[in-house]
């Protein structure tokens, strides 16, 4: 979750430089530009913090079309005593795959040199590229969600 949540961060900022500056800004909002550079240090962040280390990095995925970072883990400890023998110096792994999937629709013909309103999960949002300021922009998780896919 952490490597796609980091992602979603990256999305956000680079749809806001994008909104008034760039025609095909509503393709950051579909997450067709979508690129995800930091996805890897956040989710070893978030693994270090539970004492477990992330095994081969994040991996971009498709699931069901919507982009995302399937991640592995391995405990740093070992699963100790237990009822079943010889699992005593066995480390525990897991693994998930999380996506992000945009939640706004627009009118097909909206054009992106002009005001568009959003509909993101019954939240209108209104976009102005010639008076765009970055605070018009609701907080990511209204643009994208962010769930794991496995």
């Amino acid at each position: 979750m952490a490597a796609a949540q980091d992602s979603r961060d990256e999305l956000m900022t680079r749809l806001e430089g994008a909104i008034g500056e760039d025609d095909d800004w509503l393709k950051w909002l579909r997450g067709d530009l979508y690129e995800g550079t930091g996805a890897t240090s956040a989710a070893e962040r978030l693994a270090a913090q539970n004492d477990a280390t992330v095994v081969g990095g994040a991996v971009p995925t498709v699931v069901s079309g919507f982009p995302g970072y399937r991640v592995s883990i391995e405990t740093r400890y070992t699963v100790g005593k237990s009822i079943i023998p010889g699992t005593e110096t066995m480390h525990a792994k897991a693994h998930a795959t999380a996506v992000i999937q945009p939640r706004c629709t627009y009118a097909s013909d909206a054009d992106p040199e002009k005001s568009v309103q959003l509909d993101c999960a019954g939240q209108l949002v209104d976009i102005d590229p010639e008076d765009f300021r970055s605070d018009d922009l609701p907080d990511a998780s209204v643009l994208f969600s962010v769930h794991l896919a496995e």
